[in-house]
């Protein structure tokens, strides 16, 4: 009985575990969202984020119109190169966050 070599590799019951190559292990990657449970508080992140983006957009015109009137050659503002997949890319003075 023990003469000779094995032809299978015995397995132990429930032992057989496949592993699944698309799942990750730990924790995901990335920010997380968690839905507030007040709505007024959603409309006041609403309104702040639209105050940043005029506050920092206004700040920005007068930058440009101080450096222009102070050369003595007119101010050339120019803009980054814009993404095919980005759509936000696309309309200058909007923010990501």
């Amino acid at each position: 009985m023990a003469q000779g070599s094995q032809k299978f590799k015995s397995q132990r019951p429930g032992g057989s575990k496949k592993h699944q190559p698309g799942r990750q292990k730990g924790p995901k990657k990335g920010g997380r969202v968690i839905a507030p449970k007040k709505a007024h508080v959603v409309q006041q992140q609403k309104l702040k984020k639209g105050l940043e983006v005029a506050i920092r957009n206004k700040i920005e015109q007068e930058v440009t119109q101080r450096a222009s009137s102070s050369l003595h050659k007119p101010l050339s503002v120019i803009k980054g190169a814009e993404k095919k997949g980005n759509p936000a890319a696309a309309r200058p003075g909007t923010s990501s966050k």
